[in-house]
């Protein structure tokens, strides 16, 4: 059966996005990990002293300017990633791997004009985030997912919650989205599946209690997510002077995202009005943004060279909805809620944080490099958008509390032997969470080979990253959290080619 396209248009100010949005959904779009050509990843992402690789013009746009001759490279990559995942007394393992284009593109290199030594145009793509991921949270709880329905219902007149004559589950849903907002459509949610009841049983009740009063929950979540992000690189850098170089970036961003998500629950409490439930959310977001970066860099010495870049924040545009099903079955037999509505709420901005980034390189001769990047950027800066909305507010402020600056170090070598190529890396990011709980520091190492048959070249790359994180399993009033131990691999291949 065809769903029904629901467009959430709420009078209320505040009202039409209070349902989707949070503090991790501002640090996963505001996070690029090390991804590009095999020679990048290989010497772990240090490249913005350096320049001469495709990627290295998203770290320095003045890097463009190295190339003495055009240049092209295409790169495939293919990941894992392998999560640990501990919920109350259970412990579950889950992994996963995909193969994709991580990065193609070109510079083109030109003689010099109005005293410029050398003039270069590019284009680079590079897949900044991948968003597949996947875990299963399985353990006994002291509480039920009730919770969750029972904190939005709380205010909310029992009228709006029951049918009236001749309508459907399909109809209220709808009504409630474009008249009220997504608390209150989870409200009627809980309060059809018997997971919640009214103090009063008169129309104009506010209140609400809990119908399941046991301790001991077998519950199963499973989340799925798939999707990522993605920079598209306008460049134009110059040699300025023997050893000066600059460039500038135009950066248009795009990303999807999906989460599935479907909690399972059962108990066997004959104080319960449900024994057994299942409860599936899917959410989509699109997004796409603008951004830019200036950058420079200089040779102190014919070995030493230092680099220093900017990127503005990006503005996004992003677009949702969301699909949910509930199905209960207890004393009230087989209760089964399957709104045939998808919501689709309207486009809200946000901006991601500014970074700085310093670099210093050591060259040594044509034997290979050590590099060292230094970026800083405060993710309390994050802002939903528009600036007036009411909840809006709310968020940022707990973002500006929540979140903090952030640290990042990358460090990186190259050894050259004959047409051998010999690289090796090491990155550390520090937690955006002032609780380095929600989300831990990424420690990441790699290891690269490339071979040069004159004007082409291939390389190879091995990424390592770990990182834990706790996330809650839903906002509201349900606050039970998953611990995961999260390792991704990557391997990347690149062909290259001097014009």
């Amino acid at each position: 059966m065809m769903k029904k396209f629901l467009t959430l248009l709420f009078l209320a100010i505040g009202a039409q996005y209070s349902f989707a949005q949070n503090v991790a959904d501002a640090v996963r779009y505001s996070t690029q990990n090390i991804t590009g050509t095999a020679r990048y990843i290989g010497v772990g992402g240090a490249f913005g002293a350096l320049g001469g690789d495709l990627s290295a013009i998203n770290v320095n746009p003045a890097g463009s300017a190295i190339f003495d001759r055009s240049f092209v490279s295409l790169s495939l990559s293919s990941g894992n990633y392998d999560n640990q995942t501990y919920y109350n007394d259970g412990i579950t393992v889950n992994d996963e791997s995909d193969l994709d284009l991580n990065q193609f593109g070109g510079v083109f290199v030109s003689q010099g004009a109005a005293g410029l030594r050398k003039l270069t145009f590019g284009f680079n793509y590079d897949r900044t985030n991948d968003f597949d991921n996947g875990y299963v949270a399985s353990g006994i709880s002291s509480n039920s997912i009730s919770d969750y329905f029972l904190g939005y219902a709380q205010g909310t007149p029992l009228d709006l919650l029951e049918f009236q004559e001749g309508e459907t589950t399909d109809d209220l849903y709808q009504y409630l989205g474009e008249s009220e907002n997504f608390g209150t459509q989870q409200a009627f949610l809980g309060y059809q599946g018997y997971l919640i009841d009214p103090v009063s049983s008169e129309l104009d009740n506010t209140e609400y209690t809990n119908a399941q009063n046991g301790n001991s929950f077998d519950q199963e979540y499973q989340y799925t997510s798939f999707g990522n992000s993605s920079k598209f690189t306008f460049n134009a850098a110059a040699q300025v002077r023997e050893a000066l170089f600059l460039g500038i970036n135009l950066n248009a961003h795009t990303f999807n995202f999906t989460r599935q998500t479907t909690l399972f629950e059962d108990n066997n409490s004959a104080n319960n009005a449900v024994n057994s439930l299942r409860f599936d959310n899917e959410y989509r977001a699109y997004g796409s943004g603008i951004s830019a970066q200036i950058g420079g860099i200089y040779h102190l010495s014919p070995s030493l060279r230092v680099g220093a870049t900017y990127d503005t924040p990006t503005l996004y545009t992003i677009s949702e909805e969301t699909e949910q099903f509930l199905s209960t079955s207890g004393t009230n037999g087989e209760i089964v809620i399957d709104p045939n509505v998808i919501n689709i709420y309207e486009d809200y901005d946000l901006v991601t944080p500014g970074k700085a980034t310093g670099s210093i390189a050591y060259i040594f001769g044509k034997r290979g490099f050590l590099s060292f990047d230094y970026s800083y950027q405060d993710y309390s800066s994050i802002k939903f958008k528009p600036d007036n909305d009411t909840f809006f507010q709310q968020l940022n402020t707990q973002i500006d509390n929540q979140l903090k600056g952030v640290s990042s170090y990358k460090l990186g070598g190259e050894f050259l032997v004959n047409n051998w190529s010999f690289r090796g890396g090491y990155r550390f990011i520090e937690s955006p969470y002032e609780n380095e709980t929600t989300l831990g520091d990424t420690t990441g190492y790699s290891v690269g080979l490339g071979y040069s048959f004159g004007n082409t070249r291939i390389d190879l790359a091995y990424d390592w990253m770990k990182q834990d994180q706790n996330p809650r399993l839903y906002d509201g009033a349900f606050t039970n959290t998953a611990f995961i131990d999260t390792i991704n691999t990557n391997i990347v291949a690149t062909l290259s080619f001097q014009l």
